[in-house]
């Protein structure tokens, strides 16, 4: 099969609703083939996404991004072109082409780490249950962990001795280069060679969101073996800031609960997967940041941040809140009972307390306020301001007018205030507040140029029927669409049906954003037109030059009396009465 042929099939066996469903909150537009959710590529308050069922593509209105499930699944996961026709074709089961002929140097090497990680996955598993591993699982035994969790979540031992990758690697023909860029394996700074970076670690693997093992976690099991957490460096395949934990597994959960948990380890999360509930997700390694929220809220505009009780938790806590704030989230903390992180209480308490927990979790406001109000004296007017000065920079973030104006309630009656005092300082801190994408200025399609459009490219009977009235049609230079209509004209010459898909490529980028609004064009008529419209929809353009023609003869006649211009004014006359017979 060659690739054209692979692409053109694998386009035809996946749907890109299904493909972007996974990652975006998709809702059917009346009963038609649009679409909409809010764009995974940029923050908005509104949907402004859109994906076509029939023409299997989408389209942001807001930043401009749009393209086929190729494009999207490059996007979403930062994958070369080869690497998303990979995973769709292994997902729906279409042949792949040979790679050696298809596959850059750049896909080449970002495959080679891939393997190179699944590789890793394999040996780590094997130990863990092997005699060696026997260490490790009295540890995860210690944490409740039975072995089938930890099977689903793939934990591993890395060997101590430092050697089992790099042999491993050497054997299947890789280079010290390639080790090293796949971040599994270190250089010796003499020069002497190399070794595993994880020794003597329980390994849980990080997965993409489509569920590939791009890095991995170790927590030293050795008594003084610092640090007590080390992640994988960043490489080809992997971006710390990007990821988070266990979302591979939480996203249809995410979806379907409505909100996402985010806690602070990996064990948490695990300890509460395993308890049942499974919208849990965890940063790994990192300060939280805008792109993993955003990542979140693709699936749920609810969380519940849950980090551990201690110091460093509620410091971590009080700095995700603007983070969460500014992507739009609906926000709540839990902060459990006993001083317990999350897979402590259910150990102690049960799933249940747990889910208890969740329901009655506390909104932002009032836990960063009892936060600061413990900082500071809230009686004098220095601690007045502080409170004051500590709250209205996470208001300012706040992106949705509604979340601001019932926080302004709370906080008036918290700070004792006049409620117009507090509302008019909100609003000039909000002012202020900057750096949002704005929805790009939309103009109303014309109707007839959508009803057209989509008679041409969705019926060919349609096409037979109003083709050659169309060509006859001056009314078509008039179009704003008109790039588009005459590049329909011309692939139907050429013999080719034609596709939004043939059809976008040919396009410069002013036409491409005409095309994607008059294809989105909320209109029945583009999703229930008979070919009988469309023939009378040409007829009645053709009827309407027709008029205007006559018009314009009827001024001329005048123009040509008032003139004195007699002759000229009898010839335009005839040709009146002959317009008059079409």
């Amino acid at each position: 099969m060659g690739f054209e042929e692979f692409k053109e099939q694998l386009k035809s066996t996946v749907d890109i609703v299904h493909v972007v469903g996974e990652y975006v909150r998709l809702k059917r537009v009346g009963g038609g083939p649009r679409y909409m959710g809010l764009c995974p590529f940029h923050t908005e308050k509104s949907a402004s996404f859109s994906v076509h069922s029939t023409h299997q593509f989408y389209k942001c209105f807001g930043c401009g991004a749009g393209g086929d499930v190729f494009n999207f699944v490059m996007e979403i996961e930062r994958l070369t072109f080869w690497e998303a026709a990979k995973s769709l074709a292994e997902r729906y089961g279409v042949p792949l082409p040979k790679r050696s002929e298809q596959a850059d140097e750049e896909a080449k090497k970002r495959g080679g780490i891939f393997e190179m990680h699944d590789q890793a996955a394999r040996v780590f598993r094997d130990l863990l249950f092997s005699p060696a591993g026997e260490e490790a699982r009295s540890y995860l035994k210690r944490r409740g962990l039975s072995k089938e969790t930890a099977e689903e979540f793939g934990l591993g031992l890395s060997e101590r001795g430092g050697q089992s990758l790099v042999r491993l690697f050497e054997k299947h023909g890789y280079s010290h280069e390639d080790m090293e860029a796949s971040g599994l394996i270190l250089r010796r700074t003499d020069g002497s060679g190399c070794y595993d970076r994880f020794r003597g670690r329980l390994m849980f693997p990080i997965h993409s969101e489509s569920g590939k093992i791009i890095a991995f976690g170790g927590r030293a099991l050795a008594e003084g073996d610092e640090p007590k957490y080390l992640n994988s460096s960043e490489t080809a395949i992997y971006k710390k800031s990007h990821v988070l934990y266990n979302l591979n597994r939480a996203r249809k959960a995410v979806q379907e609960a409505g909100f996402s948990i985010l806690v602070e380890g990996y064990m948490d999360v695990i300890g509460v997967y395993a308890a049942g509930v499974h919208n849990v997700v965890a940063t790994c390694g990192t300060a939280l940041t805008n792109f993993q929220v955003r990542s979140l809220r693709r699936h749920a505009g609810d969380l519940v941040v849950n980090f551990d009780p201690d110091n460093a938790g509620a410091n971590a806590t009080e700095r995700s809140i603007p983070i969460l704030l500014e992507e739009g989230m609906h926000l709540k903390v839990l902060q459990l009972s006993g001083e317990l992180d999350p897979d402590e209480f259910i150990k102690e308490n049960g799933p249940e307390a747990y889910v208890h927990a969740l329901r009655n979790a506390r909104g932002f406001f009032h836990w960063l306020a009892d936060r600061t109000r413990a900082r500071v004296d809230k009686t004098t007017p220095d601690g007045t301001v502080a409170i004051w000065q500590a709250l209205l920079p996470t208001i300012q973030k706040m992106p949705d007018r509604i979340m601001r104006l019932a926080v302004v309630d709370d906080l008036a009656d918290y700070m004792k205030m006049e409620k117009s005092v507090v509302l008019g300082e909100v609003r000039r801190a909000v002012s202020e507040r900057s750096g949002h994408v704005k929805r790009r200025q939309e103009t109303l399609p014309d109707a007839n140029e959508v009803l057209l459009l989509h008679a041409l490219l969705d019926s060919a009977e349609a096409r037979q029927e109003i083709t050659p009235v169309l060509r006859q049609l001056t009314v078509l230079e008039r179009f704003q669409s008109r790039a588009i209509f005459e590049t329909i004209l011309r692939m139907i010459d050429a013999g080719e049906a034609p596709s939004y898909t043939g059809l976008e490529g040919r396009l410069a980028e002013p036409d491409k954003e005409r095309l994607a609004a008059l294809v989105f064009a909320d209109d029945t008529l583009s999703r229930d037109f008979t070919t009988e419209q469309a023939v009378a929809c040409v007829r009645k353009l053709a009827a309407g030059e027709r008029e205007a023609r006559r018009d314009d003869l009827r001024r001329q006649i005048k123009d040509a009396e008032r003139a004195g211009d007699l002759p000229s004014a009898m010839r335009l006359l005839e040709e009146l009465g002959r317009q008059g017979k079409n």
